[in-house]
């Protein structure tokens, strides 16, 4: 078989509901590798919080963070590493406004660093839950153009923060919220979603669209699997992502439904 991009989302998809790896999927996908092809994950995850499953898994491909603003491989210095950056404005601008607009949290990041304007136990794996004196957002601590801004609002101030950032900053920011339980909008770079990230890596590989190959579950992948030669929903991925995608899973995220998957669909011997 030709040499495959396997575009990979990390939770509900490549990870288990505790947000692990299993022993099958990291053999599965190190058999993939094996095979040639080339395994990227492809997260809205920052780095800080997806490089120890990176390692875990063992691969040496570029890595996809913050829904396609940040690609680059980790532990290298590759020349061909991009970044999409907001600007340090938006955010000190959202913290000055914090308790008019309903904003609980703000976090700000880059590829190696995060601010925020307090520590959050809410999301103690996405929202930092403690902060050293130099990572408080500040106009001090914040000198660099971030990449992703990530906050967490009050119950029903979703369209007014919406609403603001469109007035002020629509020409070059496009808000998204993470859906679920959560009270979670995510700000990223205007027209820079996963399949961005994706494109280049196989841009990089002369991989054409084809024979790419992506996984998801939820808002954020769908133009991901929109775009891929072939897209592909998890069981437990949300309707409207299933409706768009090539095919589903016939297991769900749990269960190990993207490595069964990937065992059929590339004959590997795990």
């Amino acid at each position: 078989m030709e040499q495959h991009l396997i575009a990979l989302d990390l939770d509900g998809t490549t990870l288990n509901n505790e947000s692990a790896l299993t022993d099958t999927t990291i053999k599965t996908l190190r058999a993939a590798a094996k095979e040639g092809h080339i395994v990227s994950i492809i997260t809205g995850r920052p780095y800080r919080i997806a490089q120890h499953i990176y390692d875990q898994i063992g691969i040496k491909t570029p890595m996809v963070n913050f829904n396609g603003a940040l690609t680059h491989i980790p532990h290298e210095d590759w020349s061909k590493e991009y970044q999409v950056q907001l600007t340090r404005e938006l955010a000190l601008d959202l913290l000055d406004h914090q308790e008019e607009l309903g904003i609980k949290t703000i976090t700000v990041e880059d590829k190696f660093h995060v601010w925020a304007n307090h520590a959050s136990d809410k999301l103690p794996e996405f929202l930092p839950d403690h902060l050293d004196e130099d990572q408080i957002l500040n106009n001090k601590n914040l000198t660099e153009d971030p990449i992703a801004l990530t906050i967490e609002y009050e119950d029903g101030q979703e369209n007014k923060i919406v609403k603001a950032v469109n007035e002020k900053y629509g020409d070059f920011v496009e808000p998204r919220v993470w859906g679920g339980s959560y009270n979670i909008l995510e700000l990223i770079h205007r027209g820079t979603h996963k399949e961005s990230g994706m494109f280049y890596i196989a841009k990089q590989f002369g991989i054409n669209k084809e024979n790419t190959i992506a996984f998801g579950d939820e808002h954020n992948d769908f133009e991901m699997l929109e775009a891929a030669g072939r897209g592909v929903a998890m069981q437990n991925a949300i309707p409207d992502l299933k409706k768009v995608a090539d095919d589903v899973t016939s297991i769900d995220n749990d269960h190990d439904g993207l490595a069964k998957y990937l065992q059929d669909y590339f004959k590997l011997s795990v």
